[in-house]
């Protein structure tokens, strides 16, 4: 259902956007957000955008990550810039969806992407 990608390799000070691609009969996305998990470290809410519109980033990359959303291609993207070498982690998307045919509004996770910041 998710797809994330984008990940790569950086250098401290440069810039990456990850997408994320919803697929399915998608009815209805109400929350999407980026998660993101350091080795060693639990995971982490990173930004969150509700109902299209109210942004949540955590304190370590306020002013620095931007989420964002396009309905018409169901897609997520995390623009990341000055980026920090402890924003090295995999990044994982996840959306709270409802499906055609369905009543409920289940959680998804996509796969992860790797993000290397080197200094």
């Amino acid at each position: 259902q998710l797809q994330a990608f984008g990940g790569g390799l950086v250098q401290a000070g440069g810039s990456l956007r990850l997408s994320c691609a919803v697929s399915g009969n998608i009815v209805s996305i109400t929350v999407m957000g980026w998660y993101r998990q350091a080795p060693g470290k639990s995971r982490e809410l990173v930004a969150r955008l509700t109902n299209g519109v109210t942004t949540n980033y955590a304190d370590s990359v306020k002013d620095r990550f931007t989420i964002s959303r396009d309905n018409a291609k169901n897609t997520m993207y995390l623009q990341m810039n000055s980026m920090k070498p402890e924003d090295t982690a995999v990044y994982y998307c996840t959306a709270l969806l409802r499906e055609g045919g369905s009543l409920r509004f289940r959680d998804y996770w996509g796969q992860g992407t790797q993000v290397t910041v080197s200094s």
